[in-house]
Order: structure tokens, then sequence, then C-alpha cells
């Protein structure tokens, strides 16, 4: 589905090159004649915003290395001398920790957006999956890089979660075991958390390659879910068309992401991680950060350490699974009315669970996540499957070009068309 390309070299050295490594050649047939769906909304600028991310997270993170101690007796410091006497330390820090949070917004919209528009069906199961891959990897790397401060919140996060491993069955001490590197959560247990921490990054970015070209291969979704049919109606050119709507997205994203680095930087932070680890003081309420927190009210929510821990990872899990739990041949909650009242209905259900993941453990509290894990489950398990036999679609349009032209007043004279269409013409 990449677009052919024009790049034609005008010096003797680029042509030379070009015809050795044609790298040129391959990003212009990838990000400039790409061929786009004509209809994108702004929600499809959140790929870009997460490749931007990905890489401010990269760099930050490879210079803050460059001054923090992964020793249990030096890691808190550290961080301290990194904020008060490294030049520029402090928003090194908070581009960091607060990018965390932003990519992980990005992250989720990206895929509600994808659940919303059908994103994840045939042809795209691949490209879906990458994408549940990429998440998994950045919650890894994001539990990890919670830990490194040293702090209260660190250190018992740590002990908690990596405790959950001790539960599988026969093997399950054993892993608890080698990433402690001892008995308890320690100095070895840190160190292996940063050599992770600094490598699943660059994983992640390995993945990513991949996801973008599956979806070079199969071709962008969009929000009518029709397949392109004719290139030149349906589509137009990533650059400048998409490319401007990304840069407009990403600027938008960027003043956010600004106001929490300049304004509030530890709003969405634990003040208990300001106080140093101590293994013999525990806190009051243990909570990760909180693009954790549904899966962990989920955990909570079982009594039963080992039930609780599949339930976890079974939350997870069944997103990779989505192609081929929507039995719906509509790609779209446009053209499905039903389904968009149960989609609104799980993101209710998934904000609950993540306000519940923060609350203290009581009762009331433990009932209401027990309930929504219950419909969250259901809504992969029960709702998408039956949907598909049950629901009324509504009619789809023939076309892009078509789906565009019913919603613009006068018709085509107020489409804007695109350079292979004005050649077409």
């Amino acid at each position: 589905m990449s677009g052919t390309s024009t790049y034609v070299p005008k010096s003797a050295l680029g042509k030379w090159f070009e015809s050795r490594l044609p790298i040129i050649g391959l990003v212009h047939s990838s990000f400039v004649a790409y061929p786009t769906p004509r209809n994108l909304n702004y929600l499809w600028t959140f790929g870009a915003i997460l490749s931007f991310m990905l890489a401010a997270q990269i760099v930050t993170g490879v210079i803050l290395a460059m001054h923090y101690v992964p020793q249990a007796n030096l890691a808190f410091d550290s961080v301290e001398h990194i904020m008060r006497d490294v030049n520029y330390g402090w928003l090194l820090r908070y581009l960091h920790s607060n990018g965390a949070s932003m990519f992980f917004f990005a992250v989720y919209a990206h895929i509600f957006r994808g659940i919303y528009y059908g994103s994840y069906k045939a042809p795209r199961e691949v490209l879906w999956i990458l994408g549940v891959i990429i998440y998994l990897l950045m919650m890894a790397t994001a539990f990890m890089g919670y830990v490194l401060p040293w702090g209260q919140m660190s250190f018992w996060g740590a002990t908690v979660i990596t405790n959950l491993f001790s539960a599988i069955p026969l093997v399950g001490k054993s892993i608890a075991t080698w990433l402690w590197g001892g008995y308890a959560v320690g100095d070895p247990t840190l160190n292996r958390f940063f050599s992770l921490h600094y490598l699943l990054p660059f994983m992640i970015a390995g993945v990513v390659v991949l996801h973008v070209w599956a979806l070079h291969v199969v071709g962008q979704n969009n929000p009518d879910g029709v397949e392109v049919k004719n290139v030149a109606r349906d589509t137009v050119a990533f650059t400048p068309y998409a490319t401007l709507k990304d840069v407009f997205g990403l600027a938008v994203f960027l003043i956010v992401y600004a106001w929490f680095v300049f304004y509030i930087p530890n709003y969405l932070g634990d003040a208990d991680n300001y106080i140093k680890a101590n293994p013999l003081q525990t806190p009051a309420r243990i909570v990760p950060e909180w693009y954790l927190l549904p899966f962990y009210a989920i955990l909570r929510a079982i009594p039963n350490k080992l039930l609780g821990v599949i339930a976890l990872f079974s939350a997870i899990a069944l997103l990779a699974f989505l192609p081929w739990l929507d039995t719906s041949p509509v790609r779209s909650a446009k053209y499905r009315p039903v389904f968009r009242v149960f989609f609104w209905a799980f993101v209710a259900v998934c904000l609950g669970l993540g306000w519940l993941g923060s609350q203290e453990i009581t009762d009331a509290y433990v009932l209401a996540a027990r309930i929504l894990a219950i419909c969250y489950f259901a809504f992969f398990l029960v709702v998408l499957p039956l949907l598909g036999l049950l629901e009324t679609t509504r009619p789809l349009p023939p076309s892009i070009a078509d789906a565009v032209l019913a919603r613009t007043k006068g018709g085509s004279a107020n489409v804007a068309v695109g350079p292979a269409e004005k050649s077409a013409v």
C-alpha cells in the first residue's frame, strides 16, 4: 500500500547513494507519496504523537542514565543530585516522568480509537497484535522505571508486583527469586530493573518499526471502515495532508505536556516516592502509576492470589484476541448503533476500575471492582461475539469518497482534491 515514489536525486552523489541504498526513496514512498484515506480525523494523529513521545523518552532516558546510580544505597540520592546539581536535570527528569504519563494517555486514546473504528479487523490482525505487544512492553518498561527512584512507593510497588509471580505453580518462586536477584527486593533487583528499563525502549522501537511496516502493507483503516477502492478518489498523499494534521495534533498535545512539566510536574506522582525507601516501614497505601490502576483494581478484586494474577494477565491478553472475538463484519461503530452504547459503557468501566484501583480497600470498593471486572470481561467474551450475530447495522457507503461527499454540502465542489485525483482528471 506504500505510494509509488517519484523521488529522483538531482546530484551525482545522491544518484550514486540512492542506487546503492535507496533509503530516501523508501522514506518518500512511505511518508510522502503514501496514499492516506481522505476521511481521517484527528484521532489518527495519535500515531505520530506516540512516535514523538517514544523518541523523547529514549533521549531523556539516555541522558538521565548518565547521572543515575543503580545501587540501593545511592539511587535515591542520585535522583536528588540530578534534580538539584545537574544543569537542567530537573527539566530532564520532569520531561521523562511526565512523558511516561503522556505516552500512556496517547496510547490509550490510540487503543480506544482502534476499538471504536474496528481497526483490528481483517486484514489488520497482525498490525493490531504488534500494537498489543508494544503496549505490554510499555507497561513493563514503565513499571521498572517507577522502581528506579527508590522511594517508598518504588520499593513497595516492586515488592508487591514481583511477589505476584510467586503465585505461579511450580516456577513462580524461581521467577520471583530471579527478578529479585536474591530472596527479597534489594540492590540486585534495582540493577536488573535498571538494565531492563534501559533496554526495553529500544525493543519497543524495533516493534514500532514492524508495526509501521505492517501498516504500510495492509493500509490504514478509516472512520467509515471502508477499504480503499479507487486510490485517486479515496486517498490523498500523506504529505502534506496528513502531515499537517499530525503537526497540529502534536502541537496541541505538547502544550498539555508542557503544562504538566512546568506547572504541575508532581501532580501525577505519589508524595511517598519523595521518601527514601525503607524496607521496615510499609506505606499506608501501595498503588502503581495511574495508567496501571484498572488492572491493579482487577487484581485486588479477586481474593485468591493465583486467580487474581490470571485475571490480571487475561485482561491484557484479551486485547490480542479482539480480531476474533468481534464477529461483526462491519468495522466502524458509526454504522453499529448498539455497539456504540456498549463501547462507551466499556470506557466507563475502564475509568471506574482506574478510580477504584487508587482507593483504599473496603468491602464496598472491592464489591464494585468485582462487578466492573465482570463487565470488563463480559465486553470481550459475551458482548462482542453476540453483537456480531444479533446487531442490525446501518448500510455502509460504497466508498470513502462517497462517504465524504455524503457529509459535504454542495457535493464534490466542497471536497478537497488530492494530486492523484487531479492527475486522473
